[in-house]
């Protein structure tokens, strides 16, 4: 998705994938830095750890954000976001 190295120009959906992909590796983070200073920090699971099935369904949609960001939004704005800035639409989210 290009559109975040176009100024986040892009759909509601795309942003809130984007959103999510990062809540999700800043979760993974502080569970492998909880790993190493042996305590838990897996803050989805401390906020809905007494929701089982709303636990399940954030690590659902963070995945599904996650391969959302892997292939791109293919929706008209995202598109149009991508031919404002000049891109095919196929350029990495600045990695």
């Amino acid at each position: 998705m290009c559109h975040s190295s176009c100024g986040g120009h892009g759909c509601s959906v795309s942003l809130v994938a984007k959103v999510l992909v990062i809540v999700g590796a800043v979760n993974w983070g502080l569970v492998g830095a909880g790993m190493l200073l042996g305590s838990d920090l897996n803050v989805v699971h401390m906020v809905l750890g007494s929701l089982a099935n709303v636990e399940s369904l954030v690590y659902v949609l963070v995945g599904v954000a996650g391969v959302m960001e892997i292939f791109g939004c293919k929706c008209g704005k995202c598109k149009a976001a991508c031919a404002a800035c000049g891109t095919d639409g196929k350029t990495g989210g600045g990695m």
